[in-house]
């Protein structure tokens, strides 16, 4: 397995409005909201593919299908992204990880955004993907800018 990138990173928080106040009111992140979602992201973030402030209840119903996070877990606080080259390679690097002895929360999957991603939450609590986001691999045509001279 070769993960390329970090493609996502971002808070997981029981609280969206105070997840709200802090990153985009205090912090003044440019987040959006998802449509028909409470996630808030960015993809706009200098140093950051994809941003994002998750709420737990979202998280647990992506990974265990059910609002509730399972109280035999510990609560993730965080989760980050690792993009591999290929949806294909994500099947692969889950079998990789089962096979190492991780216990996948979900294998390889395409949700419904069309994100290939397997997920684990490591024992201090970690939500941890592997992930085939096809937008963040596409290449612009554009030439890179050129500074502009000072003026005299």
């Amino acid at each position: 397995m070769r993960a390329l990138f970090v493609g996502s990173v971002g808070v997981i928080t029981s609280s969206l409005a105070e997840g709200r106040e802090f990153f985009v009111n205090t912090l003044g992140l440019p987040l959006k909201q998802t449509e028909g979602t409470n996630f808030l992201h960015s993809e706009k973030l200098e140093g950051s593919k994809y941003f994002g402030v998750w709420p737990l209840s979202e998280a647990a119903t992506v990974c265990f299908g059910q609002p509730k996070w399972p109280k035999d877990r510990p609560i993730p606080q965080l989760f980050i992204e690792f993009e591999m080259s290929s949806a294909a390679l994500v099947s692969e690097a889950a079998s990789e990880l089962e096979s190492k002895g991780y216990a996948l929360l979900h294998g390889a999957r395409t949700d419904p955004w069309g994100q290939t991603v397997a997920r684990l939450q490591t024992k201090d609590g970690l939500l941890v993907g592997i992930s085939y986001v096809p937008w963040m691999h596409r290449r612009t045509n554009r030439k890179p800018r050129r500074p502009k001279s000072p003026r005299r």
